[in-house]
């Protein structure tokens, strides 16, 4: 991986991740593609419609379904899925804790069973990197010990404590297999706990920034706590982060919160809301959120958004989306997650521009003030 910071706009940055699959240009948003497939979208659509040179795959979700040794035996992520960029691929461990009935953090790693059939599976540090090894993917992720908030604080302890264990023997592990010639086209990056307690953080940020990993990411927030709560933690820890290497807060968010985050130094994000709400109806716009399905939008014969450029707003009405949406046809879902991505995308590309012209503020005040129109 090659990494450049090309500009900042006080704490904003402007940087140039290049992988072996495709060069990202930052601050960026991740589509999640939880299985290799951005939901509703092909890769055509990823590709010449979006433009996006980054996804995010989960390896908790290809790991039971199809499985990585399938993946691996199909060209890898690349080659199954016919994406020929990059792929970001996280450890597993969140859905591990997350969606199982029964999830077991351990000294040693994480005990769970399959959400599919109920089966036991046990991921470990080593395990996981084995699993993203066989992905492909251009960045993996580590597997850390996440708590849900709030947390005691004898649990956010033992939280960071195994995080850092684990983040040792991952790269130890990593790096000794790239000198037998294995994922040595693939990067890896740590995960910082600690809840939103700042002395937390900030031990678990200086512990890991001092391991030689290829970039950091901020994880465990926006599970619960409260927007400004989110903010501070963020400023407070990327202050131990390193300046040459990426940034990535993960799990996050709104339009809002990565205007926030980018003004505080992050670099990389990804979160399932666009599409997800794409789905259920909600759109994002320059203006503020729509819901497509309300019946003022029946007979309405304006684009979602009149200022953005994608397919669906160039070629579609609201009426006609919210036609699709109520008719519960197909081609909603693709139309409308073309939109919010879009949107995400493109917002990344305008906020670029206005740190490379080290105008970032402005361009905020002017993000919010059409939110109040």
């Amino acid at each position: 991986m090659k990494f450049t910071l090309n500009a900042t706009s006080n704490k904003a940055r402007a940087c140039t991740i290049t992988t072996a699959h495709s060069t990202i240009q930052t601050p960026v948003f991740m589509p999640v593609g939880t299985l290799g497939s951005v939901k509703s979208l092909d890769m055509e659509d990823v590709l010449d419609l979006l433009g996006a040179e980054i996804i995010l795959a989960n390896t908790y979700h290809t790991y039971l379904k199809p499985g990585d040794k399938t993946i691996a035996k199909m060209g890898k992520l690349h080659g199954f899925t016919t994406y020929p960029k990059s792929f970001l691929t996280d450890s597993g461990g969140f859905q591990a804790f997350s969606l199982s009935d029964i999830s077991k953090p351990k000294t040693d790693g994480i005990e769970f069973r399959s959400h599919i059939d109920g089966s036991k599976h046990f991921f470990t540090p080593k395990k996981v990197i084995d699993i993203q090894t066989n992905l492909g993917s251009d960045i993996m992720m580590i597997l850390d010990d996440l708590v849900a908030l709030p947390a005691t604080q004898e649990r956010i302890k033992v939280s960071i404590e195994r995080t850092t264990a684990w983040a040792q023997e991952s790269i130890d592990y990593f790096r000794s297999q790239q000198k037998k010639g294995i994922c040595v086209d693939q990067n890896i990056f740590a995960i910082i706990q600690g809840g939103t307690d700042k002395a937390f953080r900030t031990k678990s940020a200086t512990e890991l920034c001092a391991m030689d990993y290829d970039g950091f990411a901020i994880g465990g927030l926006s599970v619960g706590e409260l927007n400004n709560e989110m903010y501070d933690t963020v400023a407070h820890t990327v202050q131990y982060m390193p300046q040459d290497k990426p940034r990535y807060l993960m799990g996050v968010g709104t339009p809002e919160d990565l205007i926030e985050n980018i003004e505080r130094g992050i670099d990389m994000f990804d979160c399932v809301m666009p599409t997800r709400n794409a789905r259920n109806g909600t759109l994002f716009t320059s203006f503020g959120r729509i819901n497509i399905k309300g019946a003022k939008f029946k007979e309405d014969p304006l684009p979602i958004d009149e200022e953005c450029e994608c397919l669906t707003c160039k070629r579609y009405t609201r009426a006609y989306l919210n036609h699709l949406y109520r008719a519960k046809e197909l081609s909603y879902f693709r139309l409308a997650t073309i939109h919010n991505l879009h949107y995400y995308l493109n917002l990344m590309r305008e906020v670029r521009q206005a740190i490379i012209e080290d105008r970032f503020n402005e361009y905020k005040k002017e993000f919010y003030k059409k939110r109040q129109k």
